[in-house]
């Protein structure tokens, strides 16, 4: 029996916690046409679906959170509860797929069916089509979820049909003696830089406790979402990498960055030090635990410098902050933390994370979290996937959230907002992308100021 670990667990608490709320993730993928026949793409899906057991699994809890939840196979499992045709209005534009991805995304999955949808919609412009892949985030965390999708591709890694895909183990039911001998076999395995991980988690407690400044970025949310996404060329942030030294995070970050500061100002308040606090996602997958459908992730929480408006100041803070928040343990800490609490009872952690869950939440502002995509061009059935954007929950009273997904030469931006509170997502993407535009500016203008920079314009011209 695989049990939920006690963070894929907490996903399920989350979302129970806000009615408002839908902890699923997505992603779509759009596809050159023509589009083949409609029942034809649904039975192939269908049947690579069958290859991967999380799919046709059904989530099992126990009477007041006695014992961890628990996947077993779904007996009855009818490939046509999950796969689902629709095609858009013309012009079938992207406002319009946004529109309708927000619709899918903003409904909460059915826990009485295996815990995902995939929507195949046809009619979009240049005669495309695509599909959005929707797994509850208790399944998997983004970099699962990628290889969920890339199984759902041609020559995307498919087993046979009677191969597995390996999942995380959750933690067992527990007597006494049993719980304390994990409990000091994980104390006892710490590693000599534990003494960092503690500092790392009371930046993260100090970081969740502490209020950030008050602005429109949070409050409660409504049942209803927007989405937009943002997308620029690899290369281009590969440039700004290496004239500045920085990370290709460090940039999307800086760019974020900067969205997020005219937000503020164009909503009429103040973009302070301490108004963007930002939960960034961490993966701590290895690489024996590649295949498996699970959550691997620990969190870090730096402050985006939206205070600064020079976007040069900008990525170098993001660098700064982010450097700080690994050196300081942030990651190992959270880790271990949810290491540690599977080692614990799983009523104790269950009931300790409703509460939380239910408490007002003012330390965090938004989520940004990045997901490496694949490299290669993927294809169904055919038919080059042309675009891969990512669509990221929201929860714990964030109104605005932002996924970063690589793929082949793009890099794409997914900004979901609440519908009510958040209007101005698509004005939050097209600003990454004028971010990113500037910042390759400015990376060649810093290149053609340079003696080598101004001898190699001689030399090409």
């Amino acid at each position: 029996m695989e049990q939920l670990t006690v963070l894929d667990a907490g996903f399920l608490e989350a979302e129970d916690s806000d009615r408002h709320a839908s902890l699923a993730i997505g992603a779509i993928a759009v596809l050159d046409g023509p589009m083949p026949r409609p029942e034809k793409v649904m039975a192939s899906l269908a049947e690579r679906a069958l290859t991967v057991p999380r799919l046709h699994q059904l989530l099992h809890t126990q009477p007041l959170d006695l014992g961890a939840p628990h996947w077993a196979d779904d007996t009855n499992f009818d490939a046509a509860h999950h796969i689902r045709y629709t095609a858009l209005p013309a012009p079938g534009d992207d406002a319009a797929m946004y529109r309708w991805a927000a619709d899918i995304m903003e409904r909460r999955l059915d826990r009485d069916r295996p815990l995902w949808e995939c929507w195949i919609v046809d009619g979009l412009a240049s005669g495309r089509w695509a599909i959005l892949l929707k797994v509850h985030h208790c399944i998997a965390d983004g970099i699962a979820a990628t290889r969920l999708l890339s199984r759902l591709c041609d020559d995307g890694g498919l087993a046979g049909p009677g191969a597995k895909l390996q999942a995380a183990g959750g933690p067992a039911a527990f007597g006494p003696v049993e719980w304390i001998g994990k409990a000091w076999r994980i104390s006892s395995g710490l590693p000599a830089a534990a003494m960092q991980a503690v500092h790392g988690a009371l930046d993260i407690v100090t970081g969740l406790l502490r209020p950030a400044a008050a602005t429109s970025l949070t409050g409660p949310v409504s049942s209803m979402r927007r989405y937009a996404t943002g997308e620029v060329s690899m290369d281009d942030v590969d440039t700004v990498c290496r004239e500045f030294g920085v990370t290709v995070n460090d940039v999307a970050l800086a760019a974020i960055t900067d969205t997020f500061r005219n937000t503020l100002i164009r909503r009429g308040e103040k973009p302070t030090r301490d108004a963007l606090r930002t939960l960034v996602p961490v993966s701590v997958r290895t690489a024996d635990a590649d295949g498996r459908t699970d959550n691997r992730v620990s969190v870090m929480l730096p402050y985006l410098p939206v205070d600064k408006a020079d976007p040069v100041q900008q990525l170098r803070a993001v660098h700064s902050r982010l450097s700080r928040a690994k050196a300081s343990g942030q990651r190992e800490a959270g880790n271990i933390l949810a290491s540690a609490a599977n080692a614990i009872p799983f009523p104790l952690t269950a009931w300790t994370v409703r509460a939380l869950t239910r408490l007002p939440q003012r330390g965090v502002v938004t989520v940004a979290t990045n997901v490496p995509g694949p490299r290669n061009r993927l294809r169904v059935m055919g038919c080059e996937i042309v675009r891969l954007l990512p669509i990221p929950p929201l929860a714990m009273q964030l109104r605005t959230g932002i996924a970063i997904m690589s793929y082949a030469d793009r890099l794409a931006f997914g900004v979901i907002g609440d519908y009510d509170s958040a209007p101005d997502v698509s004005e939050l993407a097209r600003g990454i992308e004028r971010a990113v535009a500037r910042l390759v500016d400015i990376s060649i203008g810093h290149w053609r100021s340079t003696p080598m920079g101004t001898l190699q314009l001689v030399e090409g011209g």
